[in-house]
């Protein structure tokens, strides 16, 4: 069975894991390319790996392409890479919006390839994926330190807040603008569940916790709950799983196929 040849979109701290990952994979994986706005980062990377630009990534013939740079490579290139390759953004807030993600599936079945939507933090999201149609209320939310959380976006200032504070309460849809860089998971949910208007987002700011949470809760339509939490010390706006999270959702993406969107 041949490799399984993956380009890399971005070379920071996850995207240098994920190439050190595929060279480590014993001939299962293999660098397809990697690219990264700064040609700096790349200085200590094999030259043949090198994709300065991103036009030619059909070239270099990747079987996945995975984002982990900022949500704009979406935009940019996403529909281009669904044309010859299954792609994977880990900017999953990037598919808040409803008219790109509607090209992106419409690439993907045009092209016979897919949408890969890691399932992040997302502990339970096969729980809700099982039965479509079927929840009435969905709730996701992140507990987290203001160490943790990137508050560029949203206009607050986190120096002013010395207690447990809920500093978003809403749909999905509106808090993926307001934290772009910390709700991917949160998206992930409600694409897989309620939909983004309906699925309900809280984001807690807590100086006193030194670990992040994430709860969610489920309510069926017949009068069935679910619910799941998950506490993980964290690193910059993500747990300290991610790491091992985005490479499960890589190998999980590459042992099977289905659909034109799935979560991996």
């Amino acid at each position: 069975m041949s490799a399984v040849r993956i380009g890399v979109v971005g070379y920071g701290y996850i995207g240098r894991s994920i190439v050190a990952r595929v060279a480590a994979s014993g001939g299962e994986f293999e660098t397809a390319f990697v690219h990264n706005r700064s040609a700096a980062a790349l200085s200590g990377l094999d030259p043949a790996l090198v994709l300065a630009d991103l036009a030619g990534a059909r070239g270099r013939r990747p079987d996945l392409v995975v984002e982990c740079a900022h949500p704009g490579i979406t935009e940019r290139f996403g529909e281009k890479f669904l044309a010859f390759a299954d792609y994977m953004p880990l900017s999953v807030t990037a598919l808040a919006d409803d008219a790109l993600r509607a090209r992106l599936e419409e690439a993907a079945k045009a092209h016979g390839t897919r949408l890969l939507v890691p399932a992040g933090a997302l502990a339970g999201g096969d729980e809700l994926l099982a039965r479509p149609g079927r929840w009435e209320r969905v709730r996701i939310t992140f507990r987290k330190h203001p160490d943790n959380i990137d508050f560029s976006d949203s206009g607050l200032d986190p120096a002013g807040i010395d207690r447990e504070t809920v500093i978003y309460e809403g749909p999905v849809r509106g808090i993926a603008r307001l934290y772009p860089r910390n709700v991917n998971t949160m998206v992930t949910c409600a694409l897989v569940s309620t939909g983004l208007d309906d699925c309900e987002a809280r984001l807690v700011c807590d100086p006193g916790l030194d670990r992040a949470v994430a709860e969610i809760e489920a309510w069926d339509r017949d009068g069935g709950t679910f619910r799941s939490e998950k506490r993980q010390p964290a690193v910059g706006v993500s747990g300290t799983e991610m790491l091992d999270s985005i490479w499960y959702s890589i190998r999980r993406a590459s042992g099977r196929r289905g659909g034109a969107v799935e979560l991996v």
